[in-house]
């Protein structure tokens, strides 16, 4: 998990999250991801490569303030991207939260010129609704989100 919140892709589009050691990725790894479990039943998930259990790194739901419905997030070390890692997971995440979890209003939050997850959400059925700026964040994102979803404030 530190070595992914250090990646420099994912301190690009996803934002530097200031965990620098072990001790505070396994504070980051219980106050947010195991949190997530327990306050809304869903979170993120491993993302491992099947022919040697290698961790590539994380997807899964995640609640975010300003949006009606859960975000499907994905983010995978740098020098495993580009495989198809990312979209691989973020249609298994997809296809739980729709099927298991009977989430149909789902939404997808990045950075304006990241152009591979643009793709990734397009190929999951997506739409884009336009830039928008979440409670308390200084930074526009563009959002997508399932056909028929509800609106998000801008």
């Amino acid at each position: 998990m530190l070595a992914l919140l250090n990646d420099p892709g994912f301190v690009r589009f996803i934002g530097d999250r200031a965990v620098r050691s072990e001790e505070q990725a396994r504070e980051y790894i219980a106050l947010r991801v195991l949190h997530s479990y327990a306050l809304n039943g869903f979170g993120m998930y491993a993302i491992e490569r099947l022919s040697d259990g290698a961790w590539l790194g994380n997807a899964g739901l995640v609640r975010r303030d300003g949006l009606p419905g859960p975000d499907v997030g994905y983010a995978v070390l740098g020098e495993h991207a580009g495989q198809g890692y990312a979209s691989e997971a973020a249609q298994a995440v997809f296809a739980h939260a729709r099927g298991t979890l009977g989430l149909q209003d789902l939404y997808g939050i990045i950075s304006p010129d990241n152009l591979a997850s643009a793709a990734i959400l397009r190929r999951l059925g997506m739409q884009q609704r336009g830039p928008i700026q979440l409670p308390g964040s200084e930074q526009w994102v563009t959002l997508f989100a399932t056909p028929g979803a509800a609106d998000v404030a801008r």
